[in-house]
């Protein structure tokens, strides 16, 4: 985005302050991350409001209420966070960092809330119930946006890289044994911060080739996770992809316009976790081709603006938090959208800001709040 001279400058400044410059604020993208809250409220009572009066005595609000609270809150953080200046919280980059990572390594001991294959990925206080890996990200995006921005000359060679990364490994390697995909994301988050902040590129092949290595080896310690491989290359047979098949009849069925909002068939317990990781396929089946495609377009801009942002970031540590937010939203949305068309093996990711999930959706909006920040802070020449 050029800059370029302010009307102030040009008028000579009369009705503001001598010498205030003019400040630019994404309201692209403030209203775009509306609107995908907004609709993912609509799916989300759509896609529960039969089960929920089922479970819940007749109740067909209480998951889109639940969500709903947490949508505000976060909407309310998001819009209180925008406006601090970005470069206060790099104070707490460390400290964020050190107390995040001993949380996720207690996780599995003192983790009280849904266990999934014998791994507690939730801490339960009192009627609080939150993932703390959400909050990890967070973390690390901060820490690394602070660490990067402050040894930026370091990082022209191999072994300054290294560093960085080996300062991450802890992060990643707690949450990896208890959940992969949130690892893989982390995983990217790393890579493209580092990528972005060093100017040097035949490094990355040789972390490229570390990271795949790791990969594969979170994968064969746990069996469960080489059966979703197995299940993913054998989906019209294998037992265990029951949920993708589901998915896919839950797409194929929708055709180009959809059976119509409310009308979705799988839903009907059919397709399991349908109101949170699989809640793309419902889309598809209610919105069809049309619906799923103004998703995606909706994604791309609210990368794209935030690229925008990070272009003009003041600084360098402004330009990596917003790097690794968008980063995050990218790979999750990929990955989500990815497992539920089958174009890559079953892992639990939500749908960034649609899917259901109070922590996802209320941690995800303080994100965007941090984006917004670094936006106020550009400054407009005309």
């Amino acid at each position: 985005m050029k800059r370029k001279k302010s009307l102030w400058a040009r008028s000579g400044g009369e009705k503001r302050k001598q010498g205030k410059p003019e400040r630019f604020f994404d309201y692209s993208l403030f209203f775009v991350v509306l609107f995908l809250v907004c609709f993912g409220l609509v799916m989300i009572y759509s896609t529960t409001a039969y089960t929920s009066s089922v479970e819940n005595n007749g109740d067909s609000f209480y998951y889109v209420v639940r969500q709903g609270i947490f949508a505000a809150l976060g909407l309310i953080c998001a819009v209180i966070i925008s406006r601090i200046d970005y470069h206060f919280f790099s104070r707490f980059a460390f400290f964020a960092y050190i107390v995040m990572l001993i949380i996720q390594a207690l996780t599995p001991f003192i983790g009280s809330g849904a266990e999934t294959h014998g791994q507690s990925r939730w801490i339960v206080i009192g009627p609080l119930q939150f993932q703390p890996s959400e909050i990890s990200k967070v973390a690390l995006i901060l820490f690394l946006a602070y660490v990067c921005s402050r040894t930026v000359k370091s990082l022209h060679s191999l072994a300054g890289i290294g560093k960085i990364l080996i300062m991450a490994v802890p992060m990643i390697g707690v949450v990896v044994m208890t959940n992969l995909s949130t690892a893989i994301i982390l995983l990217g988050i790393t890579f493209i911060i580092l990528f972005v902040a060093s100017d040097r590129y035949k490094p990355f092949l040789a972390i490229i080739g570390v990271c795949v290595a790791g990969m594969v080896g979170g994968l064969l310690m746990f069996p469960y996770r080489v059966g979703r491989i197995t299940a993913w290359l054998n989906v019209e047979t294998d037992d265990s992809a029951y949920q993708i098949r589901q998915s896919l009849y839950a797409i194929g069925s929708g055709g180009i316009f959809g059976k119509g909002l409310g009308q979705s068939i799988q839903k009907l317990d059919y397709l399991p976790e349908a109101h949170n990781d699989m809640i793309f396929g419902i889309i598809c089946e209610e919105l069809g081709l049309f619906g799923a495609a103004a998703v995606i377009l909706l994604f791309i801009i609210l990368l794209w603006r935030c690229m925008i942002i990070a272009n003009n970031a003041p600084d360098l540590f402004g330009a990596l938090l917003v790097v690794g937010v968008m980063t995050q939203i990218g790979i999750q949305a990929f990955i989500n959208i990815a497992v539920a068309t089958n174009f890559i093996p079953n892992t639990g990711i939500t749908l960034p800001f649609i899917s259901y999930g109070g922590t996802s959706v209320a941690i995800l909006l303080c994100e965007i709040g941090l984006v917004l920040s670094v936006s106020r802070q550009i400054r407009l020449e005309r």
